[in-house]
């Protein structure tokens, strides 16, 4: 199977309401998976501070309950910058509007840009870079 036909079945995935789509053809087989919204949401368990006893730990407590964690749709490099020596799309700490680029994760020499699902700021930052990620990989927090 051609690259041509892999990158027409993602499109089609990603267009569609199905959520998984297995081809063969001859002797290879494409499995393309994606993940509902309602799905991402259940997968999200919030997150426990690890140390209670200090006062100061209940402050980001809040902020990790009310945080939106945005994690790897699919498996593939993740690129934190548009292209090599740019900066990142996103730092800790920045303001980002729903839609805007926060990643581009390549599978398979299609690149996906992942955006940011809400408005809201940056509050955790994955270290990988042009490094590979697996589906549902937390890649970043919105608060």
């Amino acid at each position: 199977m051609d690259l041509s036909k892999i990158k027409t079945l993602i499109d089609f995935v990603g267009r569609s309401n199905i959520t998984e789509l297995t081809v063969t053809e001859k002797d290879v087989t494409v499995r393309i998976f994606r993940r509902s919204p309602a799905d991402a949401a259940v997968a999200v368990p919030p997150q426990k501070p690890e140390s209670t006893t200090d006062p100061v730990s209940d402050a980001p407590s809040s902020i990790e309950k009310t945080a939106h964690a945005v994690k790897a749709p699919v498996f593939g490099v993740l690129h934190r910058a548009p292209a090599p020596g740019e900066p990142p799309f996103v730092a800790i700490g920045d303001a980002v509007e729903e839609g805007q680029t926060l990643f581009i994760i390549e599978a398979m020499k299609v690149y996906n840009t992942i955006a940011a699902p809400r408005s809201g700021r940056i509050t955790r930052l994955t270290e990988i870079d042009n490094g590979e990620v697996e589906t549902g990989d937390l890649l970043a927090e919105i608060a």
